[in-house]
């Protein structure tokens, strides 16, 4: 049952968080380790968690994993999100982690390979991001 699946990736702290924070677009895994102050194989293993049961889709870039919203989500996930987005404008700490990604964003970056543009793109630079 595609509803039980979705509860259940969406019972645990940690997986409403990084959700929330991939509402806002897709964001690398360091991204999310920094804003969350959690470690990366943490991190990486409830990623793997929403991945695995379709809500969050992966793609390589370097040496890093950059994650986004499931491209084509059901009904009922995306029902379940539209009432997480609405929850989340009221906790405080959904409110945090995205000043936290606010600031991340226009501070100081990671390693260079991390999150740098495709090399496609036309006279993108790889920025550093930490």
């Amino acid at each position: 049952m595609k509803l039980v699946r979705i509860y259940r990736c969406l019972c645990d702290a940690t997986r409403l968080r990084i959700l929330g924070l991939l509402g806002g677009g897709e964001l690398c895994v360091c991204d999310i380790q920094e804003v969350l102050g959690e470690p990366q194989v943490k991190v990486s293993k409830h990623l793997a968690y929403l991945r695995a049961h379709g809500l969050v889709e992966a793609r390589r870039q370097a040496n890093w994993m950059v994650y986004r919203l499931a491209a084509r989500p059901s009904r009922e996930l995306s029902a379940n999100m539209a009432c997480l987005q609405d929850c989340s404008r009221e906790d405080p700490v959904f409110a945090r982690d995205a000043a936290r990604l606010r600031r991340r964003q226009r501070g100081p970056k990671c390693a260079p390979a991390c999150c740098a543009p495709s090399p496609r793109a036309a006279g993108a630079r790889a920025t550093p991001l930490r």
